[in-house]
């Protein structure tokens, strides 16, 4: 591939010539961007990594498609990763998207960004400009949902303008990345898959070990389908010849292309520098070519020795410019460059012009007046010839400078002062060093960019080593703990972050500075499970004024604190009370519904479905008030799991769907799983699996909720997709949640599929839940769930016994699972139905009765087909064991119904168990064979639409939802082909089925 006319030495100057001489050898690689690059025009995005050593040509070859794509109509963008640490978070990313903003009119980035742009606007400044006075969003008080929605912004916001222009985005040297533009990056592999957006990285992978943040990323990335490798090779010996040729015009010997391709192995710059430095020496003439050169003398071994070479052909002047430079980083700015100088102006822009005509340094491409090295082995270069000595006081200059020029601008170049004066250390006082630190670590939490904060806020402690806590240290403690508890994954680390908070609160409360107090006790980014919670709040209340605002927020988060800290529920009480005191006095309508919804938390974790459910409604009306939508779906969330727990399917729906609502307009990734989780458990429990698997999938696609395989795994399993369930079951187990998940899962499996291997793994998982130090009584009433599945499947009945007694307070409800660490529940089980077979088990037949009686009842109201198919199954089984009369069309009954069921819901694992229990008990029939392939209970649902009843009615009568109802309503007029009830009567009369 050659760009443009064939250069010759005649018609072209000899350095520029070699800057505009296009890789060779390059078709195969080129061939799979193309093929990248098509397919994200016809809509299908994707992300391509181009991969090699360093001077392989990686920057070279994305440069030459970049032209290819832009040519054809692509708009390419351009985000580089550079070396240094000076660089702020998500810089490639800022650096693409700023260019994008710069050249586009406000009326279009407004559509393009939608709601996300001012999100976008805090890591990007120059939106505001472009669209002044917008509106922030509603602030979240959790980090991690506070990333997702920026994230989710930024995502939204490329593929739309993809859908304009097809886009790519070039990130280079992905190997210096910053941790949050990775994340940033494997974000937007899952979503882009819909767009005409390509992105293209480039990497190295010498010395790109597994504990390299780049290796996790590409771990990451490789699960997606869309995602390509490219790894770059060197050249061939017939590209090499090409190359020279091109470089000199003629034909050139033999033995020089085998002694260059033998010293570079056909990496492309070692070429490039050998064929310019032969050149340069006047050895690329067209007599030194045609005679017999000494050229193994001249080519050196390695390609920092030719760029040495190189360098050295500069002046002095030029060199040492250049090592200044060096110093700053791979990217320079001629005015920082400008004040570092001894020399004019002038005479600067003379000393890089010479170095931009000799290729060591180019033009960033709208740059204003900045520079960057052509390669990085050309920066090394020149900073590894420096003395240690020299380099540290260099960057001490460098700091100094930068204060100079950005006097009144410092915050925005914190991260570069901060990483000029740590390099410096030696020589310069720490107080600098903790200043800049401090302000990047800052810039950085308000970027939502935690990795990169920590490491700020980590130097800047270690800079203040042995001094006595003071403001200053307190300051950076507060930002150290919220940074350590946005990236914690394991509870001792999200207690080192809580312990940091801890320290500076203790400062502050000593102060008696009520407003910074606040600020580091006031959000909820801090809960459960961690020890000294209720110390930490009681140490802020010390210092707040007992009737105020802020004392009322603190009692609202101090009550759920003690709930989960001491499970002292009646300290948790007493805390709500005196908060819905102050919010009402102040006529508080936030702080109330806040305060309820916390309080209705703690109900339902106390099995007060009741209460929990009367003050999650007024959490509900107070919020819906005054906009205060946190409060509100937390509220949504318990109101839902309280119905759903009482069987109010309905009620519970509408809860589910505006939960939905809500956690799609906040944008917040946990309470989307929550609200999809929750729409899922809805529909799961009346049979609707095909719904209840939508709304699966989409949880499951956000990831970060391993909580939510659970009812999954059960899905599968109950529709005999037992390879599905075993796989999403594999998935839970691996991720070692500490709940009662687990404990119920493996025992319900078991009692679908009979398989009792992890019975072991279970009653462990329970076991851990009990031996809790802060247990609520609704988690562990679902590890005895667990338990009690298992020990009726092993016929224990000393164990069934026990957890009987344990377990009969819940009578007449649903018992659900509750997750370590989440307000979810699922794994849904009647209780009447396990203490019922608890009974069986311990061989009492009319306890036994009573309840299964209790449970056909409560699921029949409800609408929870699905339990009530397995309630009629194992009845029907009890009484054949003994439980009750013998009576055999009672059984036939309890049969007929769970075949019914389990038939039209495809259950067919329990169809299975119906049939064998049939032939057990004598009663097996076979069901009338109904026209175009009707059910028998679409023809119950076709005999009430022909005989006028309405929805409800036909609901009421079949013990079923109008959901259900409307379902099979559907079902039925697409068998049939009718499109309207009067058709379907007519139907049903003629098939005498009316």
């Amino acid at each position: 591939l050659v760009r443009g006319p064939m250069v010759t030495p005649e018609n072209t100057h000899s350095s520029s010539r070699l800057r505009n001489i296009a890789f060779v050898g390059r078709q195969q690689e080129m061939g799979e961007l193309m093929g990248a690059l098509e397919d994200a025009l016809s809509g299908s995005g994707g992300l391509v990594m181009l991969v090699g050593e360093p001077g392989i040509g990686k920057t070279r070859t994305a440069q030459e498609f970049a032209d290819i794509a832009e040519r054809q109509g692509t708009r390419v963008l351009w985000g580089r990763c550079h070396e240094q640490q000076g660089m702020p978070p998500y810089w490639p990313w800022i650096q693409a998207i700023r260019s994008y903003v710069r050249d586009s009119e406000p009326e279009d980035l407004r559509a393009e960004m939608g709601q996300g742009a001012s999100d976008i606007a805090e890591v990007v400044p120059e939106i505001n400009e472009q669209m002044p006075q917008l509106k922030p969003s509603p602030p979240l008080d959790n980090p991690e949902q506070a990333r997702f929605r920026l994230f989710d912004s930024i995502t939204t916001f490329l593929k739309n303008a993809s859908q304009n222009q097809p886009l790519i985005i070039v990130l280079d040297n992905l190997h210096w990345a910053d941790r949050p533009s990775l994340l940033l990056m494997e974000f937007l592999g899952q979503e882009i898959g819909d767009s005409h957006l390509l992105v293209v990285g480039t990497y190295r992978d010498a010395d790109l070990s597994r504990q390299h943040p780049l290796s996790e990323t590409l771990g990451e990335l490789t699960r997606q389908r869309l995602f390509r490798r490219v790894a770059l090779r060197g050249l061939r010996i017939e590209d090499v010849r090409h190359f020279i040729q091109l470089a000199s015009g003629i034909e050139p010997p033999r033995d020089l292309i085998e002694l260059v391709y033998s010293h570079t192995e056909g990496n492309p710059l070692f070429v490039t520098e050998v064929v310019r430095m032969l050149e340069q020496e006047g050895e690329m003439t067209p007599a030194r070519l045609g005679g017999q050169g000494d050229w193994n003398v001249r080519i050196p071994d390695g390609v920092r020795e030719v760029i040495g070479r190189r360098l050295n052909r500069l002046s002095e002047e030029c060199n040492r410019v250049l090592t200044v430079a060096s110093v700053i980083g791979r990217e320079f700015d001629f005015r920082l460059l400008n004040v570092l100088s001894d020399t004019t102006e002038e005479d600067l822009l003379q000393v890089l012009d010479e170095a931009l005509e000799s290729s060591v340094i180019e033009e960033v491409p709208g740059g204003h007046e900045r520079y960057q090295f052509s390669h990085a082995l050309v920066r090394q270069t020149l900073v590894e010839e420096l003395s240690t000595s020299r380099r540290v006081r260099m960057h001490a200059r460098i700091g100094e400078a930068l204060e100079e020029l950005y006097e009144y601008d410092v915050e925005t170049h914190a991260v570069e002062l901060a990483y000029h004066y740590d390099e410096a250390q030696t020589v310069v006082d720490a107080e600098r060093l903790v200043k800049y630190s401090k302000m990047a670590g800052e810039r950085a939490l308000d970027i939502y960019a935690w990795e990169e904060a920590l490491g700020h806020f980590q130097r800047a402690l270690a800079a203040k080593e042995g001094q006595d806590i003071d403001a200053e240290t307190a300051a950076i403690l507060h930002g150290l703990g919220r940074a350590q508890s946005a990236v914690a994954i394991s509870l001792d680390e999200r207690q080192e972050g809580f312990d940091n908070l801890s320290r500076a609160l203790d400062y502050y409360v000593d102060e008696k500075d009520a407003p910074q107090v606040m600020a580091v006790a006031g959000p909820s980014i801090i809960s459960g499970q961690i020890k000294g919670l209720t110390r930490f709040i009681t140490r802020a209340l010390t210092v707040v004024s007992p009737d105020s605002h802020d004392a009322g927020r603190l009692l609202s988060r101090f009550g759920l604190a003690a709930a989960h800290d001491t499970g002292d529920d009646a300290v948790a009480q007493d805390a709500f009370r005196k908060a819905l005191v102050i919010a009402q006095r102040e006529n508080d309508a936030a702080l109330e519904a806040w305060t309820l919804s916390r309080a209705s938390a703690v109900d339902w974790h106390n099995l007060r479905y009741e209460q929990g459910l009367e003050r999650s409604l007024r959490a509900i009306e107070l919020a819906g008030r005054v906009d205060e939508a946190y409060a509100e779906r937390v509220a949504r969330t318990f109101a839902c799991q309280g119905l759903l727990g009482m069987g109010n399917l309905e009620g519970a729906r509408v809860h589910a769907e505006n939960l939905l609502t809500l956690s799609e307009r906040l944008r917040d990734r946990t309470w989307m799983i929550i609200a999809l989780v929750s729409n899922q458990l809805v529909f799961q429990v009346e049979g609707d699996w095909s719904t209840a698997r939508k709304f699966s999938d989409r949880a499951l696609a956000l990831r970060g909720a391993p909580w939510a395989l659970g009812d999954r795994t059960l899905l599968e399993y109950q529709v005999g997709d037992f390879p599905q369930g075993e796989t999403y079951l594999e998935q839970l187990l691996e991720t070692k949640l500490e709940s009662s998940v687990p404990a119920v899962v493996i025992p319900l499996v078991a009692r679908i599929s009979g398989n009792q291997d992890r019975f072991d793994v279970a009653e462990e998982s329970a076991k851990a839940v009990l031996s809790s130090y802060n247990v609520s009584p609704l988690r562990a009433m679902s590890a005895r769930v667990g338990l009690a599945l298992v020990a009726v499947q092993r016929g224990d009945a000393e164990v069934a016994g026990a957890l009987y007694e344990a377990i009969v307070s819940q009578r007449g409800t649903m018992l659900a699972v509750c997750p370590l660490g989440t307000t979810l529940a699922g794994c849904m089980v009647c209780a009447d139905r396990l203490l019922a077979l608890l009974a069986h088990t311990m061989g009492k037949p009319d306890d036994a009765v009573a309840h299964f009686e209790a449970a056909l009842a409560f699921c029949r109201t409800a609408g929870y087909r699905p339990e009530l198919a397995w309630t009629c199954h194992d009845y029907a089984g009890a009484l054949l064991q003994g439980s009750g009369s013998k009576d055999r069309g009672e059984v036939a009954s309890l049969l007929e119904e769970a075949s019914s069921i389990s038939t039209e819901l495809g259950m067919k694992p329990l169809q299975e168990r119906v049939v064998e229990l049939q032939q057990k008990a004598g009663t097996r029939r076979r069901s009338p064979a109904y026209p175009d392939g009707l059910t028998e209970r679409e023809v119950e649902v076709l005999r009430l639409i022909a005989s006028g009843r309405s929805n409800q009615e036909i609901a009421d009568e079949l013990f079923i939802s109008q959901h259900t109802v409307v379902r099979h309503a559907s079902n039925i007029f697409s068998k049939i082909g009718v499109t309207n009830r009067t058709e379907a009567a007519s139907y049903a009369t003629r098939h005498s089925l009316a």
